[in-house]
């Protein structure tokens, strides 16, 4: 059983082709569309504005996100938010990424197919233009994305698809064991490399032979 909670008669949606995890909470005006992931520990709070989750998008562990009083935080189709990341009062849009504990402030508008790097922290009323990587603190834009680095970030959000897929089907709750089985298989979720690795084997000779 999800955490939800209505605040003022406003109930938290979710669509059923979406998986919530049990410990993530959400209160209020939150909408989550088909097909998104929201992970452990995260807190979605529409207690102040609307959050709407679009379509595909996945919103992972302990990640905060929170609407500016009269504002809609939004992110839209495919958007893939890392882990303990905090959204406030902003928009992120379709098939864009905001890497490991970043923070995107008030008004602050991460671009379509845009890459905002770990740890970076965007600005209110900062724009961050479509597919560039922003980085550091404050943001500031890096350069272009390249189409490698495109098509990565779009297979490591079709990997959180299938995880919700894949959780909505299988996860539950248990017991530990208290041993390792023999045999024990191991679980496999598909091929996305690390963004560095793929960059290293793209630049490596042998592949460039």
């Amino acid at each position: 059983m999800i955490q939800v909670y209505s605040i003022e008669g406003i109930t938290p949606v979710v669509h059923a082709s979406s998986y919530v995890h049990p410990s993530a909470v959400l209160i209020g005006d939150v909408i989550v569309g088909p097909g998104a992931y929201i992970g452990p520990a995260a807190c979605l709070r529409g207690d102040f504005g609307r959050i709407v989750i679009g379509e595909g998008a996945n919103i992972q562990d302990t990640c905060v996100l929170h609407a500016f009083p009269d504002r809609d935080l939004v992110v839209e189709a495919d958007g893939h938010i890392g882990h303990g990341a905090i959204l406030h009062g902003c928009v992120v849009k379709r098939n864009a990424l905001v890497g490991i504990n970043a923070v995107v402030n008030d008004n602050a508008t991460v671009g379509e197919s845009a890459i905002v790097a770990a740890m970076a922290f965007v600005k209110a009323d900062f724009v961050v233009p479509a597919r560039t990587l922003v980085a550091g603190i404050p943001a500031r834009v890096v350069r272009e994305l390249n189409a490698d680095e495109l098509a990565w970030k779009g297979g490591a959000t079709r990997q959180y698809q299938e995880l919700a897929r894949r959780s909505l089907a299988s996860q539950r709750a248990t017991a530990a064991l208290a041993e390792v089985e023999p045999d024990r298989r191991r679980i496999s979720a598909g091929e996305v490399l690390p963004l560095t690795e793929m960059r290293r084997r793209k630049n490596s000779p042998e592949e460039n032979a």
